[in-house]
């Protein structure tokens, strides 16, 4: 939603109301914002059962993380939740965890629908609640783009308990012929990252499932960025007793103080030596990295020419298939290779807890952004190092990230002299990686795929033909 919940999904809301419609058999919520505390508490003090808390002593996590703390207990009582927390606080299981409890007392499927805006992340969680879940043997699917679309149709017969899904790819499952998507029993609506779903990008397809799910329903929503129109919903009901259960860290600190930031200025002609000179650095060399690019084209070019070069790489965007996605991402978790090049689609939600620098090729226009970014490393409480390659037209966006963080970067020192070495080899791997791009013809698989998805739309309601072109609606 932008703004307000009616131009998310006007028709959702003239016809229900609200986003949050409650179960008639559940309590009456009440508003509330919960500051962190440093009181002691464990996972049976939330109302947990001891399966749970077993489940969780067996891969040592003891103590509930604040976003748990607060929020366990509410969504156990049936309350509506909008959970806000910086990256890395365990806002999934804080959701995971009460939905299985309920799950446990009265299973069936489908139980609960997680929304989240990215496949990767939609993996991610899923396997959370598989690992939570084994001593109710949890039934869950992903229904994500990229897949087979007929297996997760088989999937979804079958009735999971959990699913987890991408808004666009389920919307194609709900709008088909063959009737395998039944949600009108979902006791839970998950939104996380709820601060990308609840934008213009998932609007029409939020519309579609809105319209297929009960509108009596615990909804809870998990975001690591408050915006003011999530904060809007939690006053949108007039009666102070059915407004959701809010909780909100403090935000004044917006990336987290075991993380040290730097920048090295350099020309934008040569942003590529920089980069291989911090790669093969004393200070750098073999520790886990991300990269992170603006564009799908620049991540494979920059991954072509470190392979070109002999460094362990793979990538992690868009343009690839899913499998190829699940593959790099599994691999760098591994260790089997020490460096992930990925565009924005790696800086939502992934935890990857051996990740030790960030280092930023392209600096995101909007600093949120590059707080996504630098949240894949220094997370639950370990260090990490965040590094930004600027160049003469970046200067302004560091500054609005600095505003934005409240704190300035340090600069990174290099040796100008190991640069000029360095130059022809790393000019080469570049033109090589260039001409690869051209002679396999890169994006022109997704261009067609886009064509052919835009052709089908138009078939099925000729009316978008006309309207093509006046809003963007992106598909995961």
């Amino acid at each position: 939603m932008a703004g307000t919940l009616t131009t998310v999904a006007e028709a959702e809301t003239l016809k229900k109301g609200n986003l949050f419609e409650k179960d008639g058999s559940t309590s009456s919520s009440e508003a509330a914002l919960v500051r962190a505390k440093s009181k002691e508490t464990a996972f049976d003090q939330l109302g947990l059962s001891s399966w749970l808390v077993d489940a969780l002593g067996s891969l040592s996590i003891r103590k509930p993380s604040e976003i748990q703390k607060a929020c366990i207990p509410a969504i156990l009582s049936g309350k509506d939740v909008i959970g806000g927390a910086k990256t890395g606080s365990g806002k999934t299981a804080a959701f995971a965890l009460p939905i299985l409890q309920k799950l446990s007392e009265d299973p069936y499927g489908i139980f609960a629908l997680v929304l989240t805006p990215t496949r990767e992340l939609a993996f991610q969680i899923a396997e959370q609640f598989r690992v939570l879940g084994r001593g109710v043997n949890i039934k869950e699917t992903v229904v994500v783009g990229g897949l087979d679309m007929m297996q997760q149709a088989l999937d979804l017969s079958r009735r999971p308990h959990v699913v987890i899904a991408t808004p666009g790819r389920l919307r194609d499952h709900i709008q088909s012929s063959s009737g395998a998507v039944d949600l009108k029993n979902i006791k839970y609506l998950v939104m996380d990252e709820a601060d990308r779903l609840l934008s213009d990008t998932f609007t029409e397809d939020l519309e579609v499932i809105f319209n297929n799910i009960p509108e009596k329903r615990q909804t809870l929503l998990f975001t690591a960025t408050m915006t003011d129109s999530i904060l809007a919903l939690s006053e949108a009901e007039e009666d102070p007793k059915k407004r959701p259960f809010l909780y909100q860290c403090d935000t004044s600190i917006h990336t987290v103080s075991t993380l040290d930031q730097y920048y090295v200025f350099v020309p934008s002609h040569v942003r590529e030596v920089y980069l291989v000179h911090v790669l093969r650095s004393k200070e750098y060399s073999g520790k886990s990295t991300i990269i992170f690019c603006g564009r799908c084209k620049t991540a494979e070019m920059i991954t072509v020419m470190l392979k070109e070069l002999g460094i362990r790489c793979t990538a992690l965007h868009s343009d690839l298939t899913q499998q190829q996605r699940l593959d790099s991402l599994g691999r760098f978790r591994a260790q089997v290779i020490d460096v992930l090049i990925a565009t924005d689609v790696g800086s939502r939600g992934l935890d990857i807890p051996t990740v030790e620098l960030v280092l930023n090729f392209d600096i995101p226009r909007d600093p949120t952004d590059y707080i996504h970014r630098v949240g894949r490393t220094a997370r639950a409480g370990r260090g990490g190092q965040a590094l930004s390659i600027v160049s003469e037209h970046d200067i302004q966006l560091i500054q609005n990230i600095e505003a934005k963080t409240n704190k300035q970067m340090e600069e990174y020192k290099v040796n100008e002299n190991k640069i000029l070495e360095e130059l022809n080899e790393v000019t080469t791997a570049k033109r090589v990686a260039r001409m690869h791009l051209h002679d396999t013809n890169f994006g022109e698989r997704k261009q067609l795929r886009k064509n052919k998805r835009t052709a089908d739309e138009e078939v099925k309601d000729p009316s978008k033909a006309q309207s093509r072109g006046k809003k963007k609606v992106t598909r995961v």
